[in-house]
C-alpha cells in the first residue's frame, strides 16, 4: 500500500536544499578562488558550470517555495 502525499514539510525540505546547494555553491566559489592557478582549465570549466547548474537548482527551489508557501495559505 502506497504511503499518503504528506506535503506538509515540503517547504522546510526545500529551505534545506536551498541552504545546502547554497553551501556547495560557495565551496566551490572558494575552491576555483583558492587553486584557480594550479588547476586545468578543463577542472576550472567543470567547477564553473556546476556552479551555473547551482544557480539554477536554487532559483528553481524558491519558485517552488513561494508555490507551497501560495498553497499553504
Amino acid at each position: 500500500m502506497a504511503k499518503p502525499d504528506n506535503r506538509a514539510d515540503n517547504v522546510e525540505h526545500l529551505q534545506k536544499a536551498v541552504q545546502n546547494t547554497l553551501q556547495n555553491l560557495h565551496e566551490g566559489e572558494d575552491y576555483l578562488a583558492e587553486h584557480a592557478d594550479e588547476i586545468g582549465s578543463t577542472e576550472f570549466n567543470q567547477v564553473r558550470s556546476k556552479n551555473e547548474r547551482r544557480r539554477e537548482a536554487i532559483q528553481g527551489f524558491r519558485s517552488e517555495i513561494k508555490d507551497e508557501a501560495h498553497k499553504n495559505d
